[in-house]
């Protein structure tokens, strides 16, 4: 995975209740873990901006409840800093599921906006967002 070009602060713990801001269907996700986050052994990381997660979907499609996807974090509510010095914050926090480990996104169309990180990692879910901030 591609490093971003900001000093992101961790913000989302295991276990953390979030929205599934694409149409796939999901509405309520939670996050069950991180995945590619190296720490010392026992330890739970916490996630940051356009981080890859495993999500278990809460409400949503009836087909869907219960099923574990992986996710990108899109939008998090902990400010972060970016290179120039400004801080960034979102009002909610809010996750794109992913259909496949490439990171093809699983939705057609992304609502709100999208973090700048999250283009620069993932490409493929930025292209369908309505805006990046």
């Amino acid at each position: 995975m591609k490093a971003i070009s900001a000093k992101a602060t961790r913000g989302l713990n295991i276990g953390s209740i979030m929205d599934a801001c694409d149409n796939s269907g999901a509405r309520i996700v939670k996050i069950v873990s991180v995945k590619r986050a190296g720490s010392k052994k026992g330890r739970q990381n916490p996630a940051k901006i356009s981080d890859w997660v495993k999500v278990s979907v809460r409400k949503g499609d009836p087909k869907m409840k219960g099923e574990v996807f992986d996710a990108v974090i899109v939008r998090q509510k902990k400010p972060w800093r970016r290179k120039t010095g400004e801080r960034v914050c979102f009002t909610t926090n809010a996750v794109a599921l992913l259909k496949d480990e490439k990171g093809n996104p699983k939705g057609t169309q992304i609502k709100g906006a999208v973090a700048r990180e999250v283009q620069e990692r993932w490409k493929e879910v930025a292209k369908i967002a309505t805006s990046v901030y």
